[in-house]
């Protein structure tokens, strides 16, 4: 599945912390979108983590966006809070890692590949600026 629940929530939390100047706090933010606490917490730290976020502790803490709006694109908050690339389908990126190892006879593979890529290439131009503007 291309988009999961952690990336949509990713999504809505970073689009709620850029209209605003100070630091949000997990709570505050779960209550806004309607998320759970626990989980909203950790997909905040490992957006963190991964530097897209920053975070603040104590009682004026929370979490701000990191950087610019511009420069936050969406292919890197999905890797982040997947752990992984996004994916349309389970086909592999390359001939050599199919799970079926037959990739040397599939038709449709270069197809689905070429899809895949398509996809990461819209992700990666794709910022959080964008969203802001529809």
């Amino acid at each position: 599945m291309l988009i999961t629940k952690a990336s949509e929530y990713a999504i809505l939390s970073l689009i709620v912390l850029s209209k605003t100047n100070v630091p949000m706090d997990s709570e505050t933010l779960s209550h806004e979108l309607s998320i759970s606490k626990s989980f909203l917490a950790k997909l905040l730290q490992t957006l963190a983590k991964s530097g897209i976020l920053k975070s603040f502790k104590g009682v004026n803490g929370g979490f701000c966006l990191a950087k610019d709006p511009k420069e936050i694109n969406m292919l890197d908050v999905m890797l982040s809070v997947e752990g992984k690339a996004p994916a349309v389908f389970e086909c592999a990126p390359s001939i050599d890692n199919c799970p079926s190892n037959k990739a040397n006879i599939c038709s449709i593979w270069p197809f689905l590949n070429k899809l895949q890529g398509k996809i990461d290439s819209f992700l990666s131009d794709l910022t959080l600026a964008d969203l802001l503007e529809e």
